[in-house]
């Protein structure tokens, strides 16, 4: 199984949480991460948004249906996010759009196996495996991009 975890990109400040916008510097970095993992991901993928604001506009990057989860909003823990990807024996590999602190907490989780905080930066995606091509079922870190890495037009 694959597993991206994809934090909002940058948003405006604002007391109501949930309705949050991406800035402009957002909205670019959402665009040039989303075109990071489309070139890497097929149709079959299924694509989870936090219900913010900001997370929908980054998932909308990816120009791709997607489910709007409540489990996945401001509010969350990683064991929710876990069971919402149906990690690790999913049918499906998963891409999940969501926040700090909780994506932070979830990493750390799939890397060493215990509760801690990692740091995700506003827009960068961390892609995870496993399973196939991995006998003993440990998780993998494949990948990290950044929106200052993701190629440009």
């Amino acid at each position: 199984m694959e597993l991206i975890l994809w934090r909002h990109a940058d948003a405006e400040p604002g007391m109501n949480d949930g309705k949050r916008e991406l800035t402009d510097k957002g909205r670019r970095q959402a665009a040039r991460v989303a075109k990071w993992i489309r070139h890497r991901i097929d149709k079959d993928w299924l694509i989870l948004a936090s219900p913010a604001a900001r997370a929908q506009q980054t998932a909308e990057a990816l120009g791709v249906k997607f489910e709007t989860k409540v489990t996945l909003g401001t509010g969350t823990n990683p064991n929710a996010v876990l069971r919402e990807a149906h990690w690790p024996d999913g049918k499906k590999n998963v891409v999940i759009v969501g926040h700090q602190p909780t994506l932070g907490q979830v990493a750390s989780q799939l890397l060493t196996d215990t509760q801690g905080d990692m740091a995700i930066k506003k827009g960068a995606a961390w892609w995870f495996s496993n399973g196939e091509g991995n006998a003993r079922g440990e998780n993998i870190l494949r990948a990290v991009i950044a929106p200052d890495q993701a190629d440009e037009d």
